[in-house]
């Protein structure tokens, strides 16, 4: 042998460290629910956060739509409500692992994903949720 590779050896290598980067990529961009990312309450807010995933199209997403501006509105300085349309902010929605739309996601101030809820999610139940959770919203 003259000290170079193998072609054998030079490709288990170059897998090997394929993985290894795809699998920082993956936890790297993981929801901060896991421990790691932004994608959880972000650095912007002290606030505990509600975030719906769901689509404009999309018929219960639609039924939220409403819910969640009275919420916004009602709840302002004590709870962020954020949407995020999955199909047009594809890269954002993906942080958050969801399987179908639309998904309320409630996260503590620092950030900890405390409740994940999939389907349509009425008003009240939303609040009774965040009481739940130690939250108490305003009206409540």
């Amino acid at each position: 042998m003259d000290g170079t590779p193998s072609r054998p050896a030079l490709k288990r290598s170059i897998i090997v460290v394929s993985v290894i980067a795809l699998a920082a990529i993956v936890y790297l961009a993981r929801p901060a629910a896991q421990g790691g990312g932004a994608a959880g309450g972000g650095a912007s807010t002290t606030l505990p956060r509600l975030v719906d995933l769901g689509a404009d199209k999309c018929v219960p997403c639609k039924m939220m739509a409403p819910i969640l501006e009275e919420l916004r509105a009602e709840q302002a300085g004590r709870i962020e409500v954020v949407f995020i349309d999955v199909w047009k902010n594809k890269e954002e929605a993906a942080k958050y692992g969801i399987d179908l739309i639309p998904t309320q996601i409630f996260f503590a101030a620092d950030g900890r994903e405390l409740f994940r809820h999939e389907g349509f999610f009425a008003k009240e139940e939303i609040l009774a949720k965040w009481q739940e959770l130690g939250v108490t919203p305003k009206g409540s």
